[in-house]
């Protein structure tokens, strides 16, 4: 399976640029009740993620939770716990499946290392559960579960 049938293209993912601040990183995020977003350059090259977490600890540890000290802070000067891996747009389904795993949302990038969007864990499930039910119903639920009972 190709890993593009999974992408939702860069033009309909929510991500920020490596020289926005803090400020506009919470205000993205909240606009789009997500609790991790890509960071991008403006080459449009993946740089990173940050998380509702990254963003609380440097808030407490900098600014004392007081918000609009943090308004002129970049976001690239905040430690990031673990960026999410990206894979290139010829990743294997074993790899894309591995990365998944571990992080809700897996950047892809071109051969030129560009961000082209995202392929998210749900969207990996949904198609494992939807080729499950095809199966299901092409060779029944029942027989099914007594060749697994036998492995």
């Amino acid at each position: 399976m190709n890993l593009l049938f999974f992408l939702t293209p860069k033009a309909e993912v929510a991500y920020l640029y490596d020289d926005f601040t803090l400020r506009q990183a919470i205000e993205k995020m909240e606009y789009h009740r997500y609790s991790s977003i890509p960071i991008l350059n403006r080459k449009g090259e993946y740089v990173g993620t940050i998380t509702e977490g990254d963003i609380l600890w440097a808030v407490k540890r900098n600014y004392n939770l007081n918000l609009q000290d943090a308004e002129d802070m970049p976001i690239m000067s905040i430690p990031r716990k673990r960026d999410n891996k990206c894979v290139s747009v010829d990743t294997d389904m074993e790899e894309l499946i591995a990365a998944a795993m571990r992080q809700n949302f897996v950047p892809v990038i071109d051969d030129r290392e560009v961000f082209i969007g995202i392929v998210t864990r749900r969207d990996i499930l949904k198609y494992c559960h939807d080729t499950l039910n095809e199966y299901e119903a092409k060779y029944g639920h029942k027989e099914e579960k007594e060749e697994i009972g036998a492995i």
